[in-house]
């Protein structure tokens, strides 16, 4: 069992920055791929950012050059660094880990998710 805790969230001004964080119960040097997700009011959940275990990262269209994702194995956590924000970009955010429990089977764990609102 992996259990994230989600940290960072909060209001911020259009152009503002926000970093948030996702700590996990367990050493994510073993964990194969982690992510950001969103969330905003009456929108399906989507990908914002993930990071495999060897440090390969993948970004949304919407967030590419703005957002940085990393993470700090050290200390068992991943990072979500956003710039340039804009009211779009207010939802729920969510951190995820996908762990490999044997060949083919691979189990999802979701945060409790953290608010982020753009507004001036």
């Amino acid at each position: 069992q992996v259990q994230l805790v989600e940290s960072g969230g909060g209001l911020v001004r259009p152009g503002g920055s926000l970093r948030l964080s996702c700590a996990a119960s367990v050493s994510i040097s073993s964990i194969n791929n982690m992510g950001w997700y969103r969330q905003a009011p009456g929108k399906q959940r989507e990908l914002v950012a993930t990071i495999t275990s060897g440090g390969s990262t993948n970004y949304a269209v919407s967030v590419h050059g703005r957002f940085t994702i990393s993470r700090d194995n050290a200390k068992n956590t991943v990072y979500l660094q956003m710039n340039s924000l804009k009211p779009e970009d207010t939802a729920v955010y969510y951190c995820k880990a996908d762990v490999l429990v044997v060949v083919g089977l691979i189990n999802n764990y979701w945060g409790q998710g953290t608010q982020v609102t753009v507004s001036s």
